[in-house]
């Protein structure tokens, strides 16, 4: 069992920063990949970015340049920066891990606004 409690989220005008955390308890050897999805009223759940044991990374192409995942492996903790925040960011971010089982793990989510 994987643990993920994520925290950061609030609310922002357009053009600022958030930075949200996922940390993760439990069986978390087991983690393989670990990402970042969002969630905006009436809309699909999306991948926002993800990130691979070797260090690589993928993102959305509505936030590439502007959002960075990165890892803290001691911690065992998932960050995502978020810069240049625009109104069409507003939605529940939802960190999501992913066993070499196939399991898959999501945490309570947590909101960001970003609004004038």
């Amino acid at each position: 069992q994987v643990q993920l409690v994520e925290s950061g989220g609030g609310s922002v005008q357009p053009g600022g920063s958030l930075r949200l955390s996922c940390a993760a308890s439990g069986s978390v050897f087991s983690i393989l990949t670990q990402g970042w999805y969002r969630q905006a009223p009436g809309k699909q759940r999306e991948l926002v970015a993800a990130i691979t044991r070797p260090g690589g990374a993928n993102y959305a192409d509505s936030v590439k340049g502007r959002f960075t995942i990165s890892r803290d492996n001691a911690k065992n903790t998932l960050f995502l920066q978020m810069n240049s925040l625009k109104p069409e960011d507003t939605a529940v971010y939802y960190c999501n891990a992913n066993t070499h089982s196939g399991r898959g793990y999501w945490g309570q989510g947590t909101q960001v606004t970003v609004s004038s």
